[in-house]
């Protein structure tokens, strides 16, 4: 075997640590990005949030860009796209948003803490005269009640987790533990199925009599009423339309998820990136200030590294402010770039609603503004445009095609507002099929096969016209 040696050269592209943090910092949401800045002010004391004094600190001259003002194309009509630019400079901090310094700290941080559903029906079975044993036997059912208020566990699964001191529990003794918890605040809690929660609550309610019964009968055959079979409803509970009609509409103010009031789920907030608004001169597209960190670099430690005063080695720290700095900056720039080539692509959305919307993908704006289709895709999840028709997620302005017959492509998201409005103003007697639906979008010049208009239709969670027929 003869050995020998090659030369080969090849390119690999090596990503430094700067870019790394750039690309980081591009494709994390406004709360991460927040987070994101403490963890660095922790660590870095060369950083600093901004004390809001413009001009306070002299800049160190070259060591930043200011970000130039990004002009868009040129308006073809009356509905210019404006852009506002801001600007870096060191000291003087990013952004306007900063947090207060000087706010009263003898306060404390009050917070009302919600009650849990546990918590709201213990404490009704510490005020009902229970034995101890029955006590305990109420306190394990609410343990295993789910989110939704609903006992999923059968009396045999129940048996393994009581206590000892409890020795054998009956089937008769869990039935009236289980009678005792259905008849605690909220109505329905404790149900095994749907159609006892439904029952529970009718029981508790202000109905006659003759309507509990009959509601009774109607929640028998639930599955029919799930699938608007009133015929055999009206023959099986041998009452008139008029009637199934009202007996419906009450189970309809029922709660399915008695227990879902209670949830402990922490309420999330969406902060828009970009705001949105209309002006004489058209669409004017700018950051939200609000959400854009005020950071600068600690002047003290920079004129010490400056001055070259000996035992201090904070050189890389410094650079990696200064590094975090301009990447937010750049992280912003790109952000509202991108949301004004989107504002400028979908300005019949905004003029008209989502049936204005234009199709749209991640090529056409990395095209025209020359960035990578990544850079988009990194851009457009978790970052917000609030508009005059409401906050949206900048992924949401794009979507796939549909042809028309005048050759040019339509919106998905377009069709599916069509196929809403439609719905929305159909005969609820008669409601439209969805080969009639396609057919309807054909004579408005759209090229919809059925099957995509049940697609769409599910996917926007609307029924089968047989389950939207009504009396």
């Amino acid at each position: 075997m003869k050995v020998q040696l090659q030369l080969k050269q090849t390119t690999q592209l090596s990503l430094t640590p700067q870019l790394q943090q750039s690309i980081r910092l591009l494709q994390l949401s406004t709360q991460e990005l927040e987070q994101e800045v403490e963890e660095f002010l922790r660590l870095n004391p060369l950083l600093e949030r901004a004390d809001g004094k413009d001009g306070a600190v002299d800049s160190e001259p070259g060591a930043f860009e200011t970000a130039d003002h990004i002009e868009t194309a040129e308006p073809t009509s009356s509905a210019e796209i404006e852009q506002e630019s801001w600007n870096f400079e060191e000291g003087s901090g990013i952004g306007l948003g900063g947090q207060g310094e000087d706010e009263d700290e003898g306060i404390q941080d009050l917070r009302v803490i919600p009650l849990s559903l546990r918590d709201h029906l213990l404490g009704q079975v510490r005020l009902m005269p229970l034995e101890e044993r029955d006590q305990e036997l109420v306190a394990t059912l609410i343990d295993y009640l789910d989110e939704d208020g609903y006992l999923r566990h059968s009396f045999i699964d129940l048996n393994s987790s009581v206590s000892d001191a409890l020795g054998e529990v009956e089937e008769s003794e869990w039935l009236v533990a289980l009678r005792i918890l259905q008849s605690l605040d909220p109505a329905g809690i404790g149900a095994r199925t749907l159609s006892e929660c439904l029952e529970l609550q009718l029981l508790a309610s202000h109905a006659t009599e003759e309507d509990k019964r009959l509601g009774k009968k109607l929640l028998d055959h639930l599955e029919w009423l799930a699938q608007r079979e009133y015929t055999r409803l009206k023959r099986a509970l041998g009452i008139e339309e008029r009637k199934v009609r009202e007996l419906q509409q009450m189970l309809l103010h029922f709660d399915p998820r008695p227990g879902a009031a209670f949830s402990t789920a922490e309420t999330r907030y969406v902060v828009p990136d970009v705001i949105v608004r209309r002006t004489e001169r058209g669409w004017s597209v700018s950051l939200n200030e609000g959400v854009m960190p005020r950071l600068r670099v600690n002047q003290v430690y920079a004129n010490i590294l400056k001055k070259g005063v000996p035992g201090h080695s904070m050189s890389q720290q410094l650079q990696e402010a200064r590094w975090l700095i301009k990447n937010i900056q750049q992280r912003f720039d790109t952000i509202l770039r991108v949301a004004c080539a989107v504002v400028e692509r979908q300005k019949d959305f905004l003029e008209r609603g989502e049936v204005g919307m234009k199709p749209l993908v991640l090529r056409e704006i990395a095209e025209v503004l020359g960035l990578h289709e990544s850079t988009i895709s990194r851009v457009t999840v978790q970052k917000y445009l609030l508009t005059p028709r409401g906050l949206f997620e900048l992924k949401y302005f794009f979507s796939s095609h549909v042809g028309t017959d005048s050759g040019e492509a339509a919106s998905s998201t377009a069709v599916r507002a069509l196929i809403r409005q439609l719905i929305n103003q159909e005969d609820i007697k008669s409601p439209l099929s969805d080969q009639r639906i396609a057919n309807l979008l054909g004579e408005r010049g759209f090229q919809v096969a059925r099957r995509t208009v049940a697609k769409y239709r599910e996917a926007m969670h609307l029924p089968a016209a047989s389950l939207r027929k009504s009396l």
